[in-house]
């Protein structure tokens, strides 16, 4: 792995990290296969990607998906 990687990329950037009503946002430009892992990491959580590329881990529930940012 790669300094830039370790630095700049998910799970290894806790700098990046925020805990915001209950949902993990990592700040960052990803990709499907980071929210792939990131599915894999928080098993029954939900995982939504912005269009600016963050990650949100949201507590599980049944009703449709919301972004923080919609709130």
């Amino acid at each position: 792995m790669s300094t830039h990687a370790c630095l700049r990329r998910w799970p290894t950037a806790p700098i990046r990290t925020e805990l915001i009503h209950g949902v993990l946002l990592f700040a960052g430009d990803f990709d499907e296969r980071d929210a792939a892992t990131t599915q894999h990491t928080y098993p029954g959580r939900r995982v939504l990607m912005s269009t600016d590329g963050h990650l949100e881990v949201q507590p599980a529930s049944t009703g449709p998906p919301r972004s923080l940012l919609d709130r």
